[in-house]
């Protein structure tokens, strides 16, 4: 009996709160579908927005890529903030940022033509991007979908106690589609609901991390006992300039060798460090887990991230992007994100008719009583 009222409890508690964030879970789904596949837009965006790139035999070096971007784009008072240079990409990209403005810059990898350039916030992906993390509502709206990505793992959490598969497994998956359309909604509800939860899970609680990324990191290492990284500051050297970048990429390859550099983070203020991204030839497409960063001046190394022998606590944040897209798996996973991503939608709409029907179930009984007792 009294496990019959604890359930009651959940399935009310299920039902309001998914009514009551269900449409903003339903446009942080939809959104988060489309972003799936966010680098392989991009880079069909490039390849088809721009003339065709014939490989070569070799490719420029990525200090020469800067320098031409910085000389066509000295006007702008911009400073190069992010350089792409992925092996998979005939082109290198060079992000050039002030406080207001990101401008993405594309170059040819093998002669350095520059082929174009885009206003990053006037992209569809930054503004899908920006709708999912915080829905146009700045700081204000990440906080807002921190929340409710800890209430869709509530959601997913109650809904995979309340399926009614762990009483008989084979009702669970089942979907009566001749039934009355009451029951085929429930049914529709159920099914959908467990297939997705795990991964609704994972991605509700990875975001949330995310946006309370102050609080929830020093947590992960707390709780995997791993010590905090301090940050990093250059040492200016009397006298002496900053090191050019291919002397920094030359040392950073000394520093993990083997490895293939993917992007790079230029300082931006005199005491700030490089950080050059490094992946494995063995490791699937994307940016890889390693990295290298060094001093500005001395190019002393002063903190190599290699991703075969991370700390337990930054290998789980690391796993974090993986499983938030769905990477994890390659391409089948990545597809069935996509389809996870609209899950909240059907959820939302099938719960909504099932609460309608109770409700209007409710009124009648209540009417029914009110007549029968003027009867």
């Amino acid at each position: 009996m009294r496990s019959k009222r604890i359930q009651n409890q959940i399935f009310i508690f299920h039902r309001y709160l998914g009514l009551g964030v269900g449409c903003i879970v339903a446009v942080i789904g939809i959104t988060g579908s489309l972003l799936v596949f966010q680098p392989n837009i991009e880079q069909f965006w490039v390849t088809q927005g721009f003339d065709p790139i014939i490989p070569q035999a070799q490719r420029i070096s990525i200090e020469t890529a800067v320098s031409t971007v910085q000389a066509a784009y000295k006007d702008l008072d911009l400073k190069p903030t992010t350089i792409k240079a992925l092996p998979e990409n005939n082109f290198y990209s060079v992000r050039l940022s002030d406080k207001k403005k990101r401008l993405d810059v594309f170059l040819n990898a093998y002669t350095g033509e520059i082929l174009g350039d885009r206003t990053y916030e006037h992209t569809l992906m930054a503004n899908l991007l920006e709708l999912h993390v915080s829905l146009f509502a700045g700081d204000m709206g990440t906080v807002i979908t921190g929340i409710v990505a800890f209430l869709l793992l509530s959601l997913s959490l109650t809904g995979t106690i309340l399926w009614p598969g762990w009483r008989k497994l084979s009702t669970g998956f089942k979907i009566k589609l001749k039934a009355h359309p009451k029951r085929t909604n429930f049914d529709i509800h159920k099914v959908a609901g467990i297939i997705a939860a795990f991964f609704l899970c994972l991605t509700s609680f990875t975001g949330f991390c995310w946006n309370f990324y102050d609080w929830t990191t020093p947590l992960i290492y707390a709780v995997t006992f791993t010590k905090e990284p301090t940050d990093l500051t250059s040492t200016p050297i009397q006298g002496q300039s900053p090191l050019g970048l291919d002397e920094i990429l030359r040392r950073s390859d000394v520093a993990l060798p083997g490895t293939i550099t993917t992007y790079i983070y230029p300082p931006t203020e005199p005491e700030e460090v490089f950080t050059i991204g490094k992946r494995y030839p063995s490791t699937p497409s994307g940016d890889g887990q390693s990295s290298v960063e060094l001093d500005r001046y001395s190019g002393a190394v002063l903190r190599v991230w290699d991703e075969r022998s991370l700390p337990l606590g930054d290998k789980v944040l690391n796993s974090f992007e993986s499983l938030h897209y769905g990477t994890f798996g390659g391409l089948p996973t990545r597809i069935l994100y996509v389809f996870v991503g609209f899950a909240p939608i059907v959820l939302l709409v099938t719960g909504f008719v099932m609460w309608k029907h109770r409700r209007r179930e409710g009124i009648s009984k209540t009417t029914s009583f009110f007549l029968a007792k003027r009867l």
